[in-house]
């Protein structure tokens, strides 16, 4: 994001299968670095709704959407002149 955006230097783009998996990636994410990192977000929205989670950790913007909301809202389309990375499904 830094070419382009000056409030953060990364988002991180998560889908999760429905809403009840979106809020489970979002609290396990929101978990682990609260837990290993004493990192916590300075807001976060859409987790009570969970089609749309935004976590703001300053330097790092987490997104966890459904499909359909992941489709509908289209953040790699917004953003395409920024360089994009893409990571394989995690498995536990």
């Amino acid at each position: 994001m830094q070419p382009v955006c000056a409030y953060t230097d990364y988002f991180v783009v998560v889908t999760g299968g429905n809403p009840r998996q979106t809020k489970g990636i979002w609290d396990e994410v929101h978990g682990r670095l609260k837990q290993e990192n004493d990192l916590l977000p300075r807001s976060v929205e859409g987790a009570l709704e969970a089609t749309w989670i935004v976590g703001d950790y300053i330097d790092v913007v987490v997104h966890v959407f459904t499909p359909e909301a992941r489709e509908y809202y289209r953040l790699e389309d917004l953003w395409d002149d920024v360089p994009h990375e893409t990571v394989e499904a995690a498995t536990a």
